[in-house]
């Protein structure tokens, strides 16, 4: 087992990695609270791993909350069916919010617990790899709105992170690649050695090796605990993780929630940003092949949606938390392995992207 952590003074916290971990129960009892404890977790997760995580509850208060599956119910209405368990099973400020799930799950359950009596603890155990990688480490928790992703939401560290290997066993490939996505964009932002590494080692990846798995995890979590450690609130550097996303969340929200998972649609946003940074004249022609080959050999998609239009795409792109007074900012690389802070960009240039990426 690896242990990471995210330093952040009395609200640090560990991102443990590795193999059954799911069998520890001390890993989990050590940083609930009080004997009230929820498992927030989804239909597909529940029949898998729920009474994994309740064996270890024994002569706890346990209650669990099993929401549907996917991008279209992470909403405000699924994060009030936890709070009706709270407040129907008596749960005070020092209960314990387990957020059982990929990151839709994460995202709702540490939602709930920022605004359940104005926090309780919640514990992370992230089951799909994108959120092992990426969305259970930081504390951005939040819900969709139907004019724009993760809209409504708020900055709540958890008390740990849970990310057991042996879970990605169960994980249907087309969402085992949309994590691949997010292991890619560290390297693209943050590590050109990391990237290298991926060029060589994506098929194995692919094949789930564990121990290649182990580290692509270890180290992707590592970079982002580095960067939220050092602007937790996204003032400054933590923008970078966003690379591909201000793209990404355009083609969500005009596809319909679930229609791209997240780590497709990230997958041609960075490709997208990648064009962009070509030019603006920071990347090259190979530089930018390089990326796209990437992703296409993690069996991620890479080509815009046709449906929507460079006029929609540009208006949905105006509806990002990065914007500032009306101008869209995205993150663009300066290099393979650097990224800038956002950028403010005119519609024409992305307009020039959207109608000729690819020529």
């Amino acid at each position: 087992m690896k242990t990471l952590t995210v330093v952040l003074g009395e609200r640090s916290y560990p991102i443990y990695i590795g193999e059954n971990l799911l069998s520890e129960a001390d890993l989990l009892t050590r940083h609930i609270k009080s004997k009230q404890v929820v498992v927030v977790t989804n239909e597909n997760i529940a029949p898998l791993y729920l009474q994994n995580v309740l064996t270890h509850l024994d002569g706890y208060q346990i209650e669990s909350v099993i929401l549907p599956d996917g991008e279209q119910f992470k909403t405000l209405n699924s994060v009030n069916v936890i709070f009706d368990k709270l407040l129907a099973s008596k749960f005070s400020r020092n209960a314990t919010l387990i957020a059982l799930g990929g990151g839709v799950i994460g995202d709702m359950g540490g939602f709930a617990s920022a605004c359940y009596q104005r926090g309780i603890t919640f514990i992370q155990i992230p089951t799909t790899l994108l959120a092992q990688v990426d969305s259970s480490v930081g504390g951005k928790t939040g819900v969709n709105h139907s004019l724009g992703k993760n809209m409504i939401g708020a900055f709540y560290q958890p008390q740990a992170v849970i990310a057991d290997v042996d879970v990605l066993d169960t994980l249907d490939n087309r969402q085992f690649a949309a994590g691949l996505a997010e292991v890619i964009k560290y390297g693209l932002i943050r590590n050109l050695e990391f990237f290298v590494w991926l060029e060589e080692n994506i098929d194995i990846l692919l094949a789930r090796d564990k121990i290649a798995l182990t580290y692509a995890i270890e180290q992707s979590c590592q970079m982002k605990a580095e960067v939220v450690a050092e602007d937790e609130h996204e003032g400054g550097v933590r923008a970078t993780l966003n690379l591909g996303h201000t793209f990404g969340h355009a083609i969500e929200t005009g596809m319909g929630y679930g229609t791209f998972l997240h780590g497709e649609a990230v997958a041609i946003g960075t490709c997208l940003a990648a064009d962009l940074s070509k030019r603006k004249g920071f990347l090259n022609t190979n530089d930018v092949a390089r990326i796209i080959t990437l992703f296409e050999r993690a069996n991620l998609p890479v080509k815009s949606p046709t449906e929507l239009t460079s006029e929609r795409f540009i208006d949905l792109m105006t509806v990002d938390k990065k914007n500032v007074d009306g101008e869209i900012r995205v993150i663009l690389l300066e290099a393979i392995g650097k990224a800038t802070l956002p950028m403010a960009v005119d519609n024409l240039s992305l307009t020039e992207t959207l109608q000729n990426y690819g020529r």
